[in-house]
């Protein structure tokens, strides 16, 4: 390390906004919500021929929320490229894909490490892939909170996801496309469906204290 850089550089403006950070971002959340589809991919046929094929946009959560976010990254590596000041179409658009971003990205990312630990409590095992599952939720909680400071969403675009966000609870657990838990947590059900919505709403909070703390700022 360097002398003198500090270990605060490593979540400063300098450093994440640099085009190899957000490139780096980008190509690996890219590549993480690939294998994400791929994940529920089973999941996915089998809504479609059960279910009304339109359920199963509810049905791949982690991994739409980890396009969004990569769609984010996108919308800031174009702000290094963009002459001029965009038009009300193009931030209308980036605001919805940031707060889409940050508030799945945040849920869904502590939901899955917490399946995933609750389950080996109960006794289901946690081999290499839910060691990675739980590195890689982790990030997606995490690298949200880094990037809030840099998304210009407003409160149409919070509302719009967060009735997203609750229908999405609804058709998982009240239609019962929710992600395929192990069977060891069937008698939790109902306790995990609330645990869902209470991040749903943590969430939602969280992009609105962000919005306030931005609108202060810029006063």
């Amino acid at each position: 390390m360097q002398q003198g850089l500090s270990v605060s550089y490593f979540w400063s403006k300098d450093f994440l906004l640099s085009k190899k950070m957000l490139w780096a971002f980008f190509i690996s959340n890219l590549l993480g919500t690939i294998y994400g589809y791929e994940w529920y991919w089973a999941q996915m046929v089998d809504t479609i021929a059960n279910y009304p094929a339109w359920y199963v946009y509810f049905v791949p959560d982690s991994p739409t929320a980890s396009l969004f976010f990569t769609l984010s990254i996108g919308f800031l590596l174009m702000d290094r490229s963009l002459d001029q000041q965009p038009n009300k179409l193009y931030r209308a658009i980036r605001g919805f894909v940031e707060a889409f971003a940050l508030i799945t990205s945040f849920k869904y990312g502590i939901w899955a490490v917490a399946m995933i630990w609750t389950g080996a409590w109960q006794g289901v095992p946690v081999g290499w892939d839910g060691w990675m599952l739980t590195g890689s939720h982790l990030a997606m909680a995490v690298e949200a909170l880094l990037f809030v400071r840099w998304y210009r969403y407003r409160l149409t675009a919070i509302i719009i996801v967060a009735i997203w966000t609750f229908w999405n609870d609804f058709m998982d657990y009240e239609r019962g496309i929710f992600p395929r838990l192990p069977r060891e947590l069937d008698d939790n059900l109902l306790t995990i469906e609330w645990f869902t919505v209470g991040l749903s709403m943590t969430g939602i909070l969280i992009a609105v204290v962000c919005l306030l703390i931005r609108k202060k700022r810029s006063t």
